[in-house]
Formats: structure tokens, C-alpha cells, sequence
């Protein structure tokens, strides 16, 4: 285990010395050294105060604005002990990204003095205006008001010389601009609903939270090579190349030893995610080649996500000291695995009950199966707006690529879940549900192995997997928030609807665990098709999942449409997670970004072709008309015939693609200006969907077949061969 020793090093705004890392300590000795956590508190904050805090982390409650003034003092004198100066409202626009605007400590006053503050006021709220992010109609831009709040359940921390504070961001009149704020009020919906339903068990008074532990898959470039493709400088993916004669079909370097060169990047990325507080606990190599996996341990959702978004950022600084480019696009590479995102969602008190874990008592058992239930009925009646929050002109290149699951929403469950699913349906009794089972492998020196309650299906998009659901189909670039708040909305709205249907049945007469019971049957019983343990890769699947009523639709914009569906208004509306109107934004939105990311890779490519590789494709095609030229010349028409043909056929496919390429290039220009015209909506997204994507691929196989044939030497841009193995 790598370790680090620390030194201390003079500061001028410090009252005691900052300490620096060097190699040689243990990780305990500065994990969370940049965080504003609990240890930062009980040095800086009276008691008084940190119970205010930790009432509002733990229990929902509303921070006292009287409080702020001495948080605010007391997060400030911390930042400038670690050497900061200026502070930011750290938020997440709907770009997907996050925003930041610093400003300085120093308040500077007459007489050339100026004063370090930081008061109450500027850390509950700031006004950055941030107007030209999109908002999907929520703003117009003459109107600039937009507001950011802190969020004291996601602890500040200091980057460099800058205090960043987790916020919301809001417009003038209230609605979300953000991916944080619906997901605060998910988590806040989902919450209530299942303790409401844990009270029929008696545990009721549970503090629960939505739990993520995701799974950044990322591909390495080295940087030199990456800056020699417009492509990848400007859309992340390469819009053109040639497959490499080897790349992962032998499996050799899916969890092989690290290059030594990414090892000491994920030593750098694993110390500067420790000092922010972000729990990585793994890392390997990946299926494709260059391609790489990093992992935290579960944290709550929203604070999950926060550090999930921090380690894309660091990632990039990190990887520039080691002349890496961190490529974070769910398809930079044809031919090869794309990277995805896995989030493994569940709900779970802070007493460590785990709500889809399987338990040891009946009355246990039966909580699983209820909160199993009611996530796969949930999932079911809202398939296709999960997968609108998951499907964009990125990750739609992975998803059903015989390496991500289908963009077909279903579930696995596994033999024992499904087994104890088909008894409930089959019995009015309780069912029983193994634990763990073991077998030996008849080698004497290796132990009994327990096998878990399912096994694993990677082409499922929404497969459990013993006590969380692994939501496959996020892409690796994506904010996690998106599908996170869905899923805690869509599962808040249908325990209500259980709890409805469970007290209505106990009004009856039914008892209490009964009644519980019987609706768990019910629920179950009304979305089986939404289960599926099979080959979601097949043909057989996308034709029975259409029988089944699952949504199958594939075009990026289309799916969108879900944002706005008469059950999306009613669940979002019911759990006063969004309005019809920031849900429209969204929707939006999403058109919006989808165009524009097709209009660049259509100029990209325009420009690729015609400014890179048609001038060499026709100055080495003119080496060998020179050539065969040469030959005539020398060996006359009879014999020259027989030495030229090869040449002379090389020729011709040259010239065919160049003319191919140039005619689809012409097409694509016009294409482009005629849709540079259109207002940034559906239907423009719809055309660059149908014609401009398929035009895409075309001039690319043209593209790609001139490679095979051009000089090597000549070639203008590095290739998938240099690109795709890091030496």
C-alpha cells in the first residue's frame, strides 16, 4: 500500500503550520484533510452550532440562518488554513457538468486595507446570474436571476487556493436549473414513502437514505497523440479510424497487471481523491485496451454523485501531470468496449437495515420482497422514462452494442429471487428465502465458496444483484443525478400507491402483515413482464420485449418524449419532485444538447475529410499514377499491363472513396447549414437523428477504407494501433 509522509510548511494566513504529503504515511493521516467534515468541525465550531449542522445532515432539518454567521467564520478561518483565498458556489447545471464563480476572501476598503470575510449571508445564498446555461424555457436570457443555496448535507471542501460549497442553483421564481435540487427532493420523497411502509414492520422511526456506489469506467490517450486528433480535442471520440488488428478479442488485458505509467497516474488519483474526503476502493484494468475502472464504497446518493463529479474534474488534472488525456465518452473508440457508468442504487436506514436485502425472519423476508416489488412495479410502469434519462448522442453509440445492456428497460433477479417471487404468486403463505449457500471445489487447500442469492447478467440493464440494484445503462460521462432521482421518484410514487391499496385492505379487515402480503402479490403480479433473466442481446428479446409492452424505441430524440408522458406528470407532480414545467425544461434541454453535439461532429468530420485526408489520399494516389506512369514508360503498353494492375486497381478504390467521401461531404455541408437554421427542438433533433447520424457512419467507412490503402507515413493522423496501447 502506497503511503505518505507529512511535513510541516509555513503559511502566512495559517495559526498553526499547513501540513504537506509526501510519500511514506498512512492514507488515514490526511483522508478528508480537504473536506470541511466532522473532524474540520470540532476544531473550528462551537458544540452548539455542530448540532445544528449535524441535525440538519441527519434529520432534514432546516439550518437556522442565525447559525450561518458562525459556520461561515468557522469554514473560512479552516479553507485559509489550508492555504485558501477565495471561495465558490460549486453547482451542477444542466450542461451535466458543474459551474463554479471564485470570489476573493479579501474585502478591500480605504485607505488601502482590506479585511478576510465571509459571512453567513454569502454562504447560504449567492446570485451568479449564470444565464446562459441552458434552462429549456425556464428563463429567458434577459432575465439573469438565478440563485444558488448551500447544501449542508454535502460537505465544503478546498481545491488549491478555493473553498468550494455544494449548492443548489434556482431561477428567480423557484425552479430547479440543476440536477441537485430534484434529486434533494427525490431523496426527501422516496424517504417518507419508505418509512411510511416501515412502519408496517415497526421501524417506522428509521433514518433512510438512498444509497450509490458507482462504477467510472474511463479510457487513458497519451496526450501528445490525442492533441494530433481533431476529433478527439473536440467531440471526445474519434470520428474516424481504422480498426487495429488487435485490440480486445483476446481478452489479455481485462484485469491484467497496470502499466506501470497508469499505476502511478491511479496512485496520484487515488491521493488527491483521499485528501477531498471520496472513498475509492478499486481499481483495474477494463476490457478494452487503455480502458480503466475506479470504484468508491456506498455513500448516500446526493453525496455520492457530488464525488462522483469531483473525481471527473481531479481525474483530468491528474492525468495532464502524467501526459494522459482522460477520455470519459461512452464510445471513443469504434470496433471496442465503451465505458459506462454503473450505479448501484438501493435504500438502507443508518441502523444498517438494508431494504432489499434478504433477511434471516419471515417478517424480514417479507420486507425484502415488498420494497422488491414495489422498485420492479416502479420501474415497470416508468420503463421508458428511465431510459430517457440514460440514452444521448454519447451513450447511444454503447448501449446495444453487444457490450452495454439494450436500450430495452428490464430487470434480472436471478434463480432464488425469481424461485421466491413464483412461490409468493403460487401460495397465500409467507415464502422462505435461503441465505448464502456453499460448495467445495474438491481441492483440499481452498475453502467452501458461498455463492450469492443471484448471479450476474450483464446484458441487463436494471439487474439485482444480492441487496442493490445495478443500474447497467448510465453512461460513463454522465451525472449520475439524472437517473438517481428518477428512480427514487418513480419508487416514491409507487410505495404510496402500496400504502394506499395496504391500509385500504386492513380497513377491511385484513391483518396487518397480511394485508402487507397479499399486495406484495399483487404488485409483483402486475409487472412481471418487466422481468427478464435471459440474453438481452438477442433478437428473440427485442421481439418478445415489444409483446410485452416495453418501451422499445431507439431514436435519442423520441425517448424524450417520456419527460412529459401523462404517468411522468403524475408521478413527478404527486411527489412535488418537479413541475410540468421544469420537466418540459428538461426535455428541452436534452434537444438541445443533442443537436448541438451532432452539429459539431458533423463539422468536425466536414473539416477532417476535406483538410486532412482527402489532400493525402490524392498526393499519394498521384505517387502511383506517376509510377505507373514510370512503368509504362519503361517496360512499354504489353508488359506494363501485367506489372500495373494491382497498382492500377489501388487506383481506383482510391479514387472511388475520394469521390464517395467528397459527394457525402457536400451533402453533409448542406445538410448542416439547413439545419443551423432550425430552432434547436424536436424536430430538428429528430433530422439530425435520421439523416445526419447515418451520414456519419457513411463517410466515415469511406474514411476508414482510405486509411488501409494511403502510405502509413503519409497518413495525417495518429491511429488506433498508437492510440490504444499505452508503452
Amino acid at each position: 500500500m502506497q503511503t505518505f509522509r507529512f511535513t510541516a510548511v509555513e503559511n502566512a494566513n495559517a495559526k498553526e503550520p499547513v501540513v504537506a504529503v509526501a510519500p511514506e504515511s498512512e492514507t488515514s493521516a490526511y483522508y478528508g484533510r480537504n473536506v470541511f467534515n466532522r473532524a474540520a468541525m470540532r476544531r473550528y465550531l462551537s458544540e452548539e452550532t455542530r448540532r445544528s449542522i449535524y441535525e440538519t445532515v441527519e434529520r432534514g432539518a432546516t439550518l437556522d440562518r442565525n447559525v450561518a454567521n458562525h459556520v461561515a467564520e468557522g469554514m473560512k478561518r479552516w479553507a485559509m488554513d489550508l492555504g485558501a483565498t477565495h471561495y465558490t458556489h460549486w453547482f451542477q447545471p444542466l450542461t451535466g457538468g458543474t459551474a463554479e464563480k471564485h470570489d476573493s476572501f479579501a474585502d478591500p476598503r480605504g485607505h488601502g486595507e482590506s479585511l478576510e470575510k465571509f459571512e453567513g449571508k454569502l454562504l447560504f445564498q449567492q446570485e451568479p446570474d449564470a444565464s446562459s446555461f441552458p434552462s429549456g424555457g425556464l428563463r429567458n436570457t434577459f432575465e439573469a436571476r438565478g440563485y444558488t443555496a448551500w447544501d449542508p448535507s454535502s460537505p465544503a471542501f478546498v481545491i488549491g487556493d478555493t473553498l468550494c460549497i455544494p449548492t443548489v442553483f434556482v431561477s428567480y421564481t423557484g425552479e430547479a436549473l440543476d440536477y441537485k435540487t430534484p434529486l434533494l427532493k427525490s431523496d426527501s420523497a422516496v424517504t417518507k414513502a419508505a418509512r411510511d411502509v416501515l412502519e408496517y414492520f415497526g421501524e417506522g422511526d428509521e433514518v433512510i437514505h438512498s444509497y450509490l456506489g458507482w462504477e467510472q469506467e474511463y479510457f487513458l490517450v497519451d496526450k501528445d497523440l490525442y492533441m494530433q486528433r481533431p476529433d478527439l480535442v473536440l467531440t471526445d471520440r474519434t470520428l474516424i479510424g481504422h480498426d487495429s488488428a488487435r485490440n480486445q478479442q483476446l481478452d489479455d488485458h481485462y484485469f491484467a497487471a497496470i502499466p506501470p505509467r497508469v499505476l502511478e497516474f491511479m496512485k496520484d488519483l487515488e491521493f488527491e481523491a483521499y485528501k477531498l474526503g471520496i472513498p475509492v476502493k478499486t481499481r483495474h484494468n477494463e476490457v478494452a485496451p487503455n480502458q480503466f475502472e475506479i470504484a468508491p464504497v456506498y455513500e448516500a446518493a446526493n453525496l455520492a454523485i457530488d464525488h462522483n463529479l469531483l473525481l471527473m474534474s481531479i481525474m483530468k488534472n491528474v492525468a495532464e501531470k502524467h501526459g494522459f488525456e482522460v477520455l470519459l465518452h461512452e464510445k471513443p473508440f469504434a470496433g471496442i468496449n465503451g465505458s459506462g457508468k454503473h450505479c448501484n442504487w438501493s435504500l438502507g436506514t443508518e441502523s444498517g437495515i438494508g431494504l432489499m436485502s434478504p433477511g434471516k425472519t419471515d417478517e424480514e423476508n417479507l420486507r425484502f420482497l415488498c420494497f422488491m416489488a414495489n422498485t420492479l412495479k416502479a420501474v415497470y410502469d416508468n420503463n421508458a422514462l428511465l431510459k430517457a434519462t440514460v440514452l444521448n448522442a454519447t451513450n447511444a453509440h454503447r448501449l446495444g452494442a453487444n457490450e452495454a445492456p439494450p436500450a430495452i428497460i428490464s430487470s434480472f433477479l436471478g434463480k432464488q429471487v425469481s424461485d421466491a417471487f413464483a412461490q409468493l404468486l403460487a401460495s397465500k403463505d409467507m415464502v422462505k428465502i435461503t441465505g448464502k449457500k456453499g460448495y467445495s471445489l474438491g481441492i483440499p487447500q481452498i475453502p467452501e465458496l458461498l455463492v450469492d442469492n443471484t448471479d450476474r447478467n450483464r446484458t441487463s440493464p436494471f439487474a439485482f444483484t444480492g441487496n442493490r440494484f445495478e443500474f447497467r445503462a448510465v453512461g460513463s460521462s454522465a451525472n449520475c443525478s439524472g437517473p438517481i432521482t428518477v428512480l427514487n421518484t418513480i419508487l416514491a410514487y409507487q410505495l404510496e400507491q402500496f400504502k394506499k391499496a395496504v391500509d385500504r385492505k386492513i380497513k377491511s379487515g385484513t391483518p396487518v402483515m397480511q394485508a402487507v402480503l397479499d399486495e406484495t402479490r399483487d404488485t409483483f403480479r402486475a409487472c412481471q413482464n418487466i422481468c427478464f433473466d435471459g440474453n438481452g442481446y438477442s433478437d428473440e428479446w427485442k421481439a418478445e420485449a415489444q409483446k410485452r409492452g416495453l418501451d422499445c424505441e431507439s431514436s435519442v430524440p423520441l425517448t424524450y418524449d417520456a419527460f412529459t408522458s401523462k404517468q411522468t406528470l403524475k408521478v413527478f407532480e404527486e411527489t412535488k419532485v418537479m413541475t410540468e414545467v421544469e420537466l418540459d425544461s428538461r426535455k428541452e434541454v436534452f434537444w438541445e444538447i443533442y443537436c448541438k453535439k451532432m452539429a459539431i461532429e458533423g463539422k468536425v468530420l466536414s473539416d477532417l475529410t476535406t483538410n486532412h485526408v482527402i489532400p493525402v489520399a490524392i498526393r499519394y494516389q498521384n505517387i502511383l499514377l506517376d509510377n505507373v506512369r514510370n512503368l509504362k514508360d519503361i517496360y512499354g503498353d504489353k508488359d506494363f499491363r501485367k506489372m500495373a494492375a494491382s497498382q492500377m486497381d489501388l487506383i481506383k478504390c482510391i479514387s472511388e472513396d475520394i469521390s464517395a467521401a467528397e459527394s457525402l461531404v457536400d451533402e453533409l455541408d448542406a445538410l448542416d447549414a439547413k439545419l443551423s437554421n432550425e430552432e434547436e427542438g424536436r424536430a430538428a433533433a429528430i433530422l439530425y437523428h435520421d439523416k445526419m447520424a447515418p451520414m456519419l457512419e457513411e463517410i466515415r467507412s469511406h474514411v476508414d477504407s482510405l486509411e488501409m490503402m494511403v502510405d502509413d507515413q503519409m497518413w495525417p493522423l495518429p491511429k488506433y494501433r498508437e492510440l490504444l496501447f499505452i508503452h
